[in-house]
């Protein structure tokens, strides 16, 4: 005889049996959510870490750069001080240098001015070269100044004073380069005061000891005229004569010859 069955434990054993199910079910899913959450977890602890670590670093390296920077700023002001120390310095050496360029200059002008005074202390006793009618020799100031005293009497006119200057200088100069000049002026001055005789005399005198000079045609001309003013026809003729033989071709002889055809 079979057994009679319960609808309602039936029921029971059913709900019981699902129940199981689902928990077998569940069971892995649970198990898996808790694995991830811990996976989660150390991978959050992981990134902090290397956070903190990397934080740590960049702290430690702005350290770094700061004291770079702090050495660097310091190397900069100790740059700047010594800059403006040179500057200083070179400041200083400029103002040395203008001042003895300043120094040297007052030096070489003070020498300058010295030599130049020495020159002229020196101009006043040393012989210097000069040139008269053509002549070129050494004279000291002293016979330059008293030709030049001479000669400007003579140019005044003041012919008595001139002479007795010429005569004066033959006397302190006799062995002078001026000497040849000195005699034709003189007699031309004595010419001058109507002395005819002492500047025949003169005139002689320049051509007989320097009968080569360029002032011979002319004081034979001169000595000529002298004779002429004596009334000395036939002296002031055979002196033409001579100065025709003698310089045929200075400017003299063509005066000689109007002359003589004067006294024709």
């Amino acid at each position: 005889m079979r057994p009679v069955s319960n609808p309602g434990r039936t029921t029971l054993r059913a709900l019981l049996a699902l129940a199981a199910l689902a928990g077998a079910l569940a069971a892995p899913v649970a198990h898996a959510a808790l694995f991830e959450d811990d996976e989660a977890r150390k991978a959050i602890l992981d990134l902090r870490k290397r956070v903190d670590q990397n934080s740590e670093q960049l702290k430690a390296r702005q350290t770094e750069q700061s004291e770079q920077l702090n050495q660097m700023r310091g190397a900069l002001l100790d740059l700047s001080n010594q800059i403006e120390l040179l500057r200083g310095e070179i400041a200083k050496l400029r103002g040395t240098n203008e001042q003895l360029a300043r120094d040297l200059a007052e030096v070489q002008q003070r020498q300058k001015d010295l030599q130049q005074s020495t020159d002229q202390r020196l101009g006043k006793f040393e012989p210097q070269m000069v040139m008269v009618d053509g002549k070129e020799f050494m004279a000291s100031p002293d016979e330059r100044r008293a030709y030049d005293e001479a000669m400007t009497i003579f140019r005044k006119g003041e012919f008595t004073a001139a002479a007795n200057a010429f005569i004066a200088f033959q006397k302190r100069f006799p062995k002078s380069g001026y000497t040849e000049s000195v005699l034709f002026w003189l007699g031309n001055a004595q010419y001058g005061k109507r002395d005819y005789a002492q500047a025949i005399g003169t005139f002689r005198s320049l051509v007989t000891a320097v009968p080569d000079s360029p002032r011979a045609p002319e004081a034979l001309l001169s000595l000529a005229n002298c004779q002429l003013e004596l009334k000395d026809s036939k002296g002031a003729r055979k002196t033409l004569d001579d100065l025709l033989k003698a310089y045929p071709k200075a400017e003299a002889a063509q005066v000689a010859r109007e002359r003589i055809s004067a006294l024709k």
